[in-house]
């Protein structure tokens, strides 16, 4: 009896963790309810049975039935509220150049968002790889209360993503007020804004572009949502944007049918064209059109990084701010390639699909191309967006910002090596595999002598090379051509993902959550020191302001450390990035 009451107890407890990590509705909770009941009582005499067998058939019926409850109780697919509570407080109406539009009081009543407002008509059939067109206009007040679906790409089962906040994160909450999905789709490009409740004259307005790898992210996310800087009086735009291969492939059919020559950048095009959009209609919500900072992180910094050298965006914005990637080294590492390479690689995918070009494509579901999303998420040099790379830009003279913020976090490598750390057996292997020619004096540089020297050092060499070093090219370019820039080194650990890459997030723009023991006392001054610097920069260029630490602009040799203590230090990597400089071939004419 006893034998009984523990494995029907335990089964039933694994079951609704299941629900609850998978999000199924509500009735997947009552039938698992009902279902316990029942086998207890009609189930219990026969697994009290002598014959092992018995018993185990009758567990496993129970285990079945359970699978048929995950699958009628599969979480429905729904849009994410941007309010608070159960019912939401709407704010005045606003009119726009295509309609009336109404946004919700959040933040307890501190700040007004207007989710899902469409900046650009649906790409969908015939629009598939092609520019961006003028969204459409509405009649009546468009509710602006739920964000729009996620741009088209790969996505998991709930209970991945649940394990990831658990495992990764390690802010999992219980909750059944989140038992859904969100919506994904080709039609995704659309604003939300985050302003001071009841707006103002003249706000400063900073656009923020999501991160991905180019192939994944959101909107809504909270680590970036623009409540924080809002309640500093700051105007806070994101959009979404075509990721993945709805975003960056690049085929030669397109580009002869595009009638600006272009292909594979149309991730770009959506940007720029929610600039636009910023442009002739932030005033309406009190920003100033005028005074607009252009930030991202990762993918997102990759984008500003493209956008600050072309010509499409000249006086769209006035500043930028970069977060953990950057296009501005010889040779990018990541989130970039030539249009060559874009063509070569969309070749390969039609031949993967029979097609002759890229319009036989555009009547196939979108789930059919999304898988595609690892193969072709770059920007790409097509000569019209970017006639040139952003390096060769600079070298030039060619940038649109007027002063920039940026840089990276002590750990950048921690989730891309995750499952590939090195030892003293693979360690040189991993250095002569990237550094080929130049492997000795890497090797000379960081020369470990225990597995844990050589996973760390490996671990620095990586964040470096991919993320580190594309700053530092960024920081000297803009001294060359008298670019207010200035750069930081974030080592901030905490209960949550620390310094690691992304982990900045939520003290840059204030979404610390309150109620979070993740983070201490410490994590909220420092949040509070980055969102004063933050706020500065996007009102005056300068993040400098009064009870701030100071903040040199443009030294190549030293470095904001923004952590337990907010003051410069030596840039620590610079022995490693005259390798990589020779090895790239910084600062050789072409």
């Amino acid at each position: 009896m006893i034998s009984f009451t523990i494995i029907t107890t335990l089964l039933t407890v694994l079951m609704l963790a299941v629900l609850e990590l998978n999000k199924n509705s509500l009735w997947g909770f009552v039938l698992l309810g009902l279902m316990a009941v029942a086998f207890v009582l009609l189930f219990k005499g026969v697994l009290l049975h002598r014959r092992p067998y018995i018993k185990l058939l009758g567990y496993l019926g129970y285990v079945a039935l359970f699978f048929g409850v995950l699958v009628l109780s599969w979480p429905p697919t729904k849009a994410v509220p941007a309010y608070e509570g159960k019912v939401p407080q709407y704010t005045e109406v606003v009119s726009l150049e295509t309609g009336d539009v109404q946004g919700v009081v959040i933040a307890d009543g501190a700040v007004e968002l207007f989710a899902g407002i469409p900046y650009a008509k649906a790409p969908l059939g015939d629009l598939r790889w092609r520019e961006p067109q003028a969204p459409e206009s509405w009649t009546g007040v468009l509710a602006a209360d739920h964000f729009a679906p996620m741009c088209m790409q790969p996505t998991h089962l709930p209970i991945y993503d649940s394990l990831t906040r658990i495992i990764g994160y390690h802010d999992y909450t219980i909750s059944l007020q989140d038992n859904f999905v969100p919506p994904v789709s080709e039609d995704g490009l659309y604003i939300n804004l985050w302003r001071p409740a009841g707006g103002g004259e003249k706000l400063p307005v900073l656009v923020y572009i999501h991160g991905g790898s180019l192939q994944t992210g959101q909107p809504w996310y909270q680590d970036y949502a623009g409540t924080g800087l809002a309640k500093e009086g700051i105007i806070v735009v994101n959009m979404g944007y075509r990721l993945g291969v709805f975003g960056f492939l690049a085929t030669a059919d397109l580009q002869q049918e595009s009638a600006l020559g272009t292909t594979g950048n149309y991730g770009l095009l959506d940007q720029i064209a929610a600039l636009k959009w910023v442009k002739n209609n932030v005033a309406a919500f009190g920003g100033d059109p005028d005074n607009v900072t252009l930030a991202g992180e990762s993918a997102g910094a990759a984008s500003v990084s493209a956008l600050c050298t072309s010509k499409l965006t000249k006086g769209l914005f006035r500043r930028a701010i970069l977060e953990s990637s950057t296009l501005a080294s010889v040779e990018p590492p990541h989130s970039y390639r030539s249009l060559e390479e874009a063509l070569s690689s969309g070749q390969e995918l039609l031949g993967r699909y029979g097609a002759a070009s890229a319009d036989e494509l555009r009547d196939l579901d979108a789930r059919k191309l999304v898988n595609e999303a690892y193969t072709q998420h770059h920007i790409t040099t097509d000569g019209y967006v970017l006639p040139q790379s952003p390096y060769e830009a600079y070298r030039a003279g060619i940038y649109n910002e007027e002063a920039l913020l940026h840089g990276y976090n002590a750990e950048e490598s921690g989730p891309f090596i995750l499952f590939d750390h090195a030892n003293l057996r693979n360690y040189e292997k991993k250095v002569r595999a990237y550094f080929t020619d130049y492997a000795d004096a890497v090797l000379a540089l960081y020369a470990p002598t225990t597995d844990a020297e050589a996973d760390s050092f490996w671990a620095e060499i990586y964040g470096a090379v991919f993320f580190n070093y594309p700053h530092y090219c960024l920081q000297r370019l803009a001294k060359e051509q008298g670019i207010a820039a200035y750069e930081y080194y974030f080592t901030k650990t905490n209960g949550r993902l620390g310094c690691w890459h992304s982990g900045e997030l939520p003290y840059f723009y204030g979404n610390i959550p309150e109620s979070s023991r993740l983070f201490t006392k410490a994590d909220r001054e420092l949040s509070a020191a980055m969102v004063a610097y933050v706020a500065n920069f996007c009102r005056t260029g300068d993040p400098n302001g009064a009870g701030l630490p100071p903040w040199q602009s443009g030294d190549t040799e030293h470095i904001l450390e923004l952590g337990e203590q907010v003051s410069a230090v030596p840039e620590r990597y610079l022995a490693l990035y005259e390798i990589l400089d020779e090895m790239t071939g910084w600062g050789r004419e072409p």
